[in-house]
């Protein structure tokens, strides 16, 4: 669990920061389009806030695995990994969409998926 915890952190505390400070180069890199208009980039760094505060609850709970706090934070990581595979994928299979960095970034959530799983599998 701690080396899911802090994976996912490292991850999450990157892909947020890159939101925050360059929503619309990391809208690019993901989807091969740049945000138009201030409220684009304004609902992206809000999204960016919440992936630093996703990587850094992840960072601070990775010293309670395997306790109760740590098994919570897994399973909203897996609804996020799951709900960030699904989109992502659709954005490039159902909208066409693509930038250099969209299919890596399912694979990564794909495999986030299945670490989750398996942790909590077995962590009893």
């Amino acid at each position: 669990m701690k080396s899911l915890l802090t994976g996912s952190a490292a991850i999450e505390l990157a892909a947020g920061l890159a939101l925050l400070c360059c929503p619309s180069a990391m809208a690019s890199l993901l989807v091969g389009a740049t945000l138009e208009g201030p409220a684009a980039v304004t609902v992206a760094r809000i999204a960016g806030a919440g992936l630093f505060a996703l990587g850094l609850a992840c960072w601070l709970v990775r010293e309670d695995s395997p306790g109760r706090a740590a098994r919570s934070m897994i399973v909203a990581m897996l609804f996020y990994d799951v709900a960030a595979t699904i989109i992502l994928a659709l954005a490039g299979i159902g909208l066409g969409l693509y930038g250099m960095a969209l299919w890596p970034a399912v694979i990564i959530h794909s495999v986030m998926t299945l670490w989750s799983i398996a942790s909590l599998c077995s962590s009893g």
